[in-house]
């Protein structure tokens, strides 16, 4: 999943989509997901040591170090290339419900997961919230996800295996696609392989809405 870049507070932007869609406001302070230490569990359940993960995923050992240290953050591209390295979900490192064969996620339960949620504080990259946390099994990763203007150049595309799926429920999004460089407005989807090196972000002063769905492939 490409990066993204937030320049207001999670609360700001949830309480403005709340006034927006006629939904109630969650409470604020919500606390922030701590994928990086999901991610060293899940390392240290397999018994390997930072090296040994790095060789088997293909991130730097420091990279990965600074992630279980919440010193960097991973994007949604980083968590699927370790999903996919290990037969697992982008999900065991959000944390959540029980698996089983089907999964009903209520507006008010889904977790709220930002990019960033370093030790140090600081503010948001983007915001997201799995849709298909507890289904066991699954082949798919529907995301709700929150886009942000671009305060500076974008960043680095991501890539990776497997497909994605982008449908924009409000706002509009600019979509970087290898060479392709389009802007997709409301009603408006794509669809592509992960594969190749992609990036979106909002491509005007709001925020902008999309449903991601990602297949990780396999």
């Amino acid at each position: 999943m490409p990066d993204f870049t937030r320049d207001e507070t999670m609360d700001d932007v949830l309480s403005e989509v709340a006034r927006e869609s006629g939904e109630q406001e969650r409470p604020t302070g919500d606390p922030e997901v701590p994928v990086g230490e999901h991610v060293r569990a899940f390392r240290e359940t397999l018994g390997m040591t930072v090296q040994q993960f790095a060789e088997r995923t293909g991130f730097s050992a420091a990279l990965l170090a600074q992630i279980e240290n919440r010193m960097v953050s991973p994007s949604l591209g980083t968590l699927v290339k370790i999903a996919n390295t290990f037969g697992t979900t982008v999900s065991s490192f959000i944390g959540g419900k029980v698996e089983r064969e089907f999964s009903i996620v209520r507006k008010e339960d889904r977790t709220t997961v930002s990019r960033v949620g370093l030790k140090e504080g600081g503010k948001s990259t983007y915001t997201y919230e799995s849709l298909g946390a507890g289904k066991a099994g699954r082949k798919m990763e529907p995301f709700l996800v929150r886009l942000q203007p671009l305060s500076e150049s974008p960043a680095a595309r991501s890539a990776h295996d497997g497909e994605e799926f982008l449908y924009v429920l409000s706002g509009k999004v600019t979509v970087c696609l290898g060479d392709l460089s389009d802007v997709l407005e409301e009603g408006d989807s794509i669809y592509y392989n992960s594969t190749i090196p992609h990036h979106v972000h909002s491509a005007d002063e709001r925020e902008a809405l999309i449903l991601a769905v990602i297949h990780a492939g396999g």
